[in-house]
């Protein structure tokens, strides 16, 4: 079948394989084979065991991975010796590492059952995570982080993987952005445990330092969201808690996507797709995007609660007057963004447009403020910044490449040298985000172009809308790429 389906360059008469003859005459499995009613019930099943520990192991992994910038203002650069820019290669080393890790995991979590390869993955940088807290110097922790990269440089591709094996494309959205949330969501949980456990550290001023408790309280999370992956997360093919007639209604259910289904495990690597994808205009698009991005998304997350701090709060109000209002803000444009794009078609990318406008204003006002007065007016730019967080969620998980380069070479756009201010990191960072939003609407066109061509190649062939909705489910299970498949219309 995928031989005779024309491309998206290709033109000719319309194919009449026996494949195609059966899709269209509906002697194939689709979608309709199941109820309505039937499909909303078990969406809501999937939905309840899915997203709450998705959300929980999403936003354990955050947490740990910026958890390093909490630390920094409660002692852990005086306690280990942290001078210069070293503190800054902490972040920096964990994306290097996570950048080199990410093909060999990928390649790893296709072979092996999601759900446990991604538990047994969670268990070990937990115990990483913990031993943070026995680090004594600069080595101690660069070892520490590069492990920490190359673990969790898995969850993000596991977490696509599950979303697409589950969810059909309209659904793809609201179900990313809900354990998306988890990043604000988790922070804020955990910036009120580690504010107790400064409270702690400063009653009983001998006792344990505030830095190595936040490494015992993330990692025995870690490890706990681990346990909980083994018997939970997986593919349709690989859960238990559903029935076998459920498991395959889930995958009949996601066939409409064009993208292919979860009905056989394919493992086998294609050089021909591999070639096909730097044919792609989205390829470069997608990295482009990642990368910028994620740049100064690596600088304001590494030096967060250093930026609070220098506005004259201490390390304590970072977290309840910085961290908790700034991660309440982003579940509610989060939440705001997933509603209007499940509401509206072709709203995605106009909402991470007019986030990017937002973080330019308050990044660049940041940067020209008066630095040494208008304390509140500064908190409230940065605040902004939140909204940045929303085209990297879309983005940042599809091209890996970009985002771990982004995320290492933002740490070092806020040099010690131009502490408390960072006036060239903020400006940098304000640059990056217009150069972004170009990045953002070209995209777009290009999506909008494509589905237009596609629309009349497939009228000349005089297929009906219908017909061809099937026709590109049955492209896709023959694992026929979207680029091929010119039934499939992209979502903008």
């Amino acid at each position: 079948m995928a031989d005779t389906v024309l491309r998206a360059d290709e033109k000719g008469p319309k194919a009449t394989t026996a494949d195609q003859d059966d899709i269209l005459n509906g002697d194939v499995e689709t979608v309709n084979e199941y109820s309505e009613e039937h499909y909303r019930r078990l969406l809501w099943k999937i939905d309840l065991w899915l997203l709450p520990l998705m959300w929980l192991c999403y936003g354990t992994q955050q947490a740990d991975k910026t958890g390093i910038s909490t630390q920094a203002v409660f002692g852990i650069r005086e306690d280990t010796g942290l001078v210069g820019e070293q503190y800054n290669w902490l972040t920096t080393i964990f994306y290097l590492s996570y950048l080199v890790c990410e093909a060999p995991g990928n390649w790893l979590m296709q072979k092996c059952n999601v759900g446990k390869f991604l538990s047994i993955v969670m268990i070990l940088w937990g115990v990483v995570v913990l031993c943070i807290a026995f680090a004594k110097n600069f080595t101690d922790l660069m070892v520490l982080r590069t492990i920490q990269g190359a673990l969790e440089c898995t969850i993000s591709p596991t977490f696509v993987l599950i979303t697409g094996a589950w969810y059909t494309s309209r659904e793809h959205t609201l179900r990313s952005i809900i354990w998306g949330t988890a990043n604000a969501g988790m922070n804020i949980i955990t910036g009120l445990s580690m504010y107790g456990i400064g409270i702690r550290a400063e009653q009983h001023p001998g006792g344990l330092a505030p830095w190595k408790g936040i490494s015992f309280l993330l990692g025995a999370l870690t490890i706990f969201c681990g346990v909980l992956a083994w018997f939970i997360l997986g593919t349709p093919r690989e859960v238990r808690w559903l029935s076998e007639d459920e498991k395959r209604a889930a995958i009949v259910r996601v066939m409409s996507n064009k993208t292919g289904s979860d009905r056989e495990k394919r493992s086998e690597f294609k050089w021909q797709q591999v070639r096909d994808t730097f044919k792609d205009p989205q390829t470069y698009f997608f990295f482009l995007i990642s990368l910028v991005s994620t740049l100064p998304n690596g600088a304001t997350t590494t030096f967060s609660k250093l930026i609070w701090k220098s506005f004259g709060f201490t390390s304590l109000q970072t977290l309840y007057i910085g961290s908790v209002p700034y991660y309440c803000l982003s579940i509610c444009w989060f939440l705001t963004v997933g509603v209007i794009t499940l509401k509206k078609p072709g709203m995605r990318f106009i909402m991470m447009m007019i986030s990017l406008v937002v973080c330019f204003t308050g990044m660049m006002a940041l940067a020209f403020l008066p630095q040494d007065s208008m304390k509140w007016t500064r908190w409230g730019m940065y605040m902004l910044q939140c909204f940045g967080a929303l085209p990297g969620l879309f983005t940042a998980t599809a091209i890996f490449v970009g985002y771990c380069v982004g995320n290492a070479v933002g740490a070092q756009m806020f040099r010690a040298s131009d502490a408390p201010k960072y006036i060239h990191g903020l400006t940098a960072c304000a640059v990056l985000y217009a150069v972004e939003f170009c990045g953002m609407a070209s995209w777009r066109y290009y999506y909008i172009w494509q589905n237009r061509k596609r629309a009349r190649m497939v009228a000349e062939q005089g297929i009906s809308l219908e017909d061809s909705e099937r026709l590109g489910e049955l492209n896709a299970e023959a694992d026929m790429t979207d680029r091929d498949n010119i039934h499939f219309r992209y979502q903008y």
